[in-house]
């Protein structure tokens, strides 16, 4: 838990309350300034010769209101014993550390561990189906054996069916809140609280009472991306939150990956558009994802899930499967010249054959055998 002196949590607290500041500007004057506190006694010609700072921005840094509430707020944390971690803390998220964005501050609670672990997030449809749920198991089923953290945003569907697999694997799982720490949504999941404490926690930016407002969820939804090296989008609609999520994850140059779905099935519509847009990988077992993020499993830890064996192939599969199996990575030009397909057929084919998990793409549209 950070310890910071009494001045710079309640300057902290003022700059993360101050409209229009926002995290960005926020760092560059904490950079400046060499503090949170030294900002509020700098001169105002020193702080407008940084980026992205004017007079508005000064104007607001007084405001007498934003510092009673940061007061009052600071009473909260104080005798409420709320754990907070600073961005420059070593105990702030790794992976979120690096992006622009970042809250300044992060409240936390639970037993969470970050250090020298891996980090997914897995984020979908609020309206889960059997199948996404199934898959879900079988995901969490397979990385179990590498101790990953399941981050998510213990939401409906997707989100809390994540979170149970990864509890009931004994894995830790994090909970990244639209809303403060006094707060439940949806009141639901209640009864999740205790055991998901215990096996992890939650983070939120947002203050102790801070409600669930809508706009909340949006901005929560880059520290779900930011906080992990992957997220995995199960299922989701043409639109929905967890293709935001895609959307930052992808900005912030993480690997996405998506669970492909029938062309018919309206929540894998948005999963499908990810892999065509080439946004995210295709999912398709857990050793997919094992191997595009260079997990490395121990000696004798049990292998993951690997892809089906005996899997059908028609004739023009079984030529490209065997040209790959034979020649390791390749790209696609090269598989259709040397196989002697036409380039639109043999796209199709790596397309189907991704479905029956026997090759994956590559980055550089590269393919390969597994």
């Amino acid at each position: 838990m950070s310890a910071l002196p009494e001045d710079e949590l309640i300057a902290l607290l003022r700059l993360q309350n101050i409209p229009n500041i926002g995290d960005i500007n926020a760092k560059k004057l904490i950079e400046r300034c060499g503090s949170a506190s030294q900002i509020f006694r700098e001169r105002k010609e020193t702080l407008l010769k940084i980026e992205g700072i004017g007079y508005n921005t000064l104007n607001d840094l007084h405001d007498r209101i934003c510092l009673q509430e940061a007061e009052q707020e600071f009473e909260v944390i104080t005798t409420g014993n709320i754990k907070y971690t600073f961005f420059k803390d070593k105990d702030y998220p790794k992976f979120l550390r690096h992006c622009i964005d970042a809250p300044i501050l992060l409240f936390k609670r639970g037993n969470i561990n970050l250090q020298t672990k891996r980090i997914i997030s897995i984020v979908g449809t609020r309206k889960i189906t059997s199948y996404g749920q199934g898959f879900i198991e079988e995901l969490v089923d397979g990385i179990a054996p590498l101790e990953p953290v399941v981050v998510s945003g213990f939401a409906y569907g997707v989100d809390i069916c994540a979170q149970r697999a990864a509890m009931e694997h004994g894995l830790q799982t994090i909970g990244c809140l639209g809303h403060g720490l006094y707060e439940t949504y949806p009141k639901a999941h209640q009864k999740y609280l205790p055991m998901v404490e215990r096996n992890g926690g939650f983070f939120t930016e947002f203050w102790s009472t801070t409600p669930p407002d809508r706009e909340n969820f949006l901005r929560r939804n880059r520290i779900i991306a930011g906080i992990s090296e992957a997220t995995v989008v199960i299922e989701s609609a043409e639109k929905g939150g967890s293709l935001v999520t895609a959307d930052i994850a992808h900005s912030y140059n993480r690997d996405v990956f998506a669970l492909p779905g029938r062309s018919t099935d309206r929540y894998s519509a948005g999963c499908n558009n990810l892999i065509k847009q080439q946004k995210a990988h295709m999912l398709t077992s857990a050793a997919d994802l094992v191997y595009i993020l260079g997990w490395q499993l121990e000696k004798d830890t049990p292998s993951v899930v690997q892809r089906q064996l005996f899997v059908d192939l028609d004739e023009t599969e079984k030529t490209i499967y065997n040209y790959l199996q034979s020649n390791g990575k390749q790209l696609l030009d090269t598989v259709a010249l040397e196989c002697g397909f036409p380039i639109f057929t043999t796209s199709s084919t790596l397309l189907n054959m991704e479905m029956k998990g026997v090759v994956r793409p590559l980055p550089g549209k590269l393919f390969e055998a597994i």
